[in-house]
């Protein structure tokens, strides 16, 4: 059973929210803003965490920089009524993995729910599959049939990386903090970089495509074949 953090200094959404995901077959861990998380995460690790942003004490969006520091692959989820661009840009440089506004309606949570899970287990996982397409982790190769290309550590972290979340947004600070460390001293043009060499090697695997999110950064796309 999957266990969700809920933080969620509105403690009626906070229960309605865990009552709902508990009904769900998950099991819940409360707290009413990122301090309170910090200290429950210490004593049980969830395997999601799903965070308002405006809470007093620490906000959503700090507690996201201290997760991701600490936890690189767990799955967070904010949950806010701010929903301009810049605010999406705040908590996805942060290291937000997705970005729900409010009103919560229910069952588009349960679904994001279930696709960062998903997600989740795919970043464990020493292969991922996209169409007829396998990328092998051990091997740093990517394979369709008989074409096989094997690409530099680099490339191939940040290929994994973005089809891992097909659709998700990720920014050029995400990508540069989790593949080169975030005390590199590259520019974050060398993503730019990177994401160039792939396209240009990539060209013969149909199932999947890189694409440029103007003012954001970089996603992954299915293709349909």
């Amino acid at each position: 059973m999957f266990t969700i953090m809920v933080v969620e200094d509105d403690l009626a959404l906070q229960r309605m929210m865990c009552a709902f995901l508990g009904l769900n077959g998950y099991q819940t861990i409360p707290a009413a803003n990122g301090e309170e998380a910090l200290d429950a995460i210490e004593r049980v690790m969830p395997d999601l965490v799903i965070a308002d942003v405006m809470m007093p004490v620490m906000d959503g969006w700090e507690l996201t920089e201290e997760l991701r520091s600490a936890y690189p692959l767990l799955p967070i989820m904010l949950v806010t009524a701010r929903d301009s661009i810049q605010d999406k840009r705040t908590g996805f440089t942060a290291g937000a993995d997705d970005y729900l506004t409010k009103p919560v309606d229910l069952d588009e949570l349960l679904l994001h729910v279930q696709a960062l899970l998903r997600r989740s287990r795919a970043m464990t996982s020493h292969r991922l599959t996209i169409g007829e397409t396998t990328l092998d982790y051990d091997s740093l190769t990517v394979r369709r049939g008989d074409m096989l290309l094997t690409l530099p550590k680099k490339e191939f972290f940040l290929l994994f990386k973005l089809l891992s979340s097909p659709m998700q947004i990720f920014t050029r600070r995400q990508l540069m903090d989790e593949i080169w460390g975030m005390d590199s001293d590259s520019d974050e043009r060398t993503v730019d970089v990177h994401i160039k060499r792939l396209r240009e090697k990539c060209e013969v695997f149909p199932d999947f495509s890189l694409v440029t999110v103007r003012g954001l950064g970089y996603k992954a796309v299915k293709n349909d074949v």
